[in-house]
């Protein structure tokens, strides 16, 4: 197995053979805390005005994600797990568009398989890709709204990629890097409307679910993303 680390859009035209786009911060880590709240379907769009039409077309369908990290406009939640948290999406269809996460779906055209990566589900990445065994695997942190690298993905990476190494990883020393670094921003009263504090922990709960988000076409050839469960 050869594993690429690579980063932002770019890095995510670039992935081969199976990408793990990774976003922390926070579109992966809510992903994951919809479908254990029983989220039917979930379908990551990358623009804005694609998710307002597959809203149009399916009234049912939820809207979720954010621009520059605040919830767009006519959206039912913006992109916090905690906002989410409490909420029941058993049988709901979700529509998905953020500012890095959803863009590098969208960009991994070279990707024979595409799953979300964060730390929420880290060790399940990590065994299900040793389960398939790819020749390849590119690890893609999408950083800052896909244009500036982050800690919290690039962490992640080198998490996901240790594990298949069998290299222990300090994922403490992690987290207390990103409380004074590129974590901060979840942590400033200033951003508590659109992203709590406890978003921070919450997107930090490594390993805490077993299963990864595969992306699958449905029949009208849109992307979703479909649980596995693995642990």
């Amino acid at each position: 197995m050869k594993i690429e680390k690579l980063k932002l859009i770019e890095g995510s035209k670039q992935a081969k053979g199976t990408a793990v786009i990774i976003d922390v911060f926070r579109a992966f880590s809510v992903s994951c805390y919809l479908v254990a709240n029983g989220a039917k379907r979930i379908y990551p769009v990358g623009s804005v005005e694609d998710a307002y039409r597959l809203k149009a077309l399916n009234p049912n369908f939820i809207l979720i994600g954010e621009r520059h990290e605040k919830m767009c406009e006519g959206f039912d939640f913006g992109n916090s797990p905690t906002h989410i948290l409490r909420e029941n999406f058993n049988g709901k269809s979700i529509i998905h568009t953020t500012s890095s996460g959803t863009q590098g779906i969208s960009n991994a055209i070279n990707a024979s398989e595409i799953l979300t990566g964060s730390f929420v589900n880290a060790k399940a990445i990590a065994t299900y890709l040793r389960l398939k065994n790819p020749q390849q695997v590119s690890l893609v942190g999408m950083g800052y709204e896909g244009l500036r690298p982050s800690q919290e993905d690039d962490f992640c990476a080198e998490y996901i990629e240790n594990e298949l190494l069998g290299i222990e990883t300090d994922f403490e020393s992690m987290v207390e890097v990103l409380r004074t670094g590129d974590g901060v921003r979840l942590l400033d009263p200033k951003n508590h409307a659109h992203s709590p504090d406890t978003d921070f922990n919450l997107c930090l709960d490594k390993d805490k679910f077993n299963f990864v988000l595969v992306v699958k076409k449905d029949d009208q050839g849109l992307n979703y993303l479909e649980r596995i469960d693995v642990l």
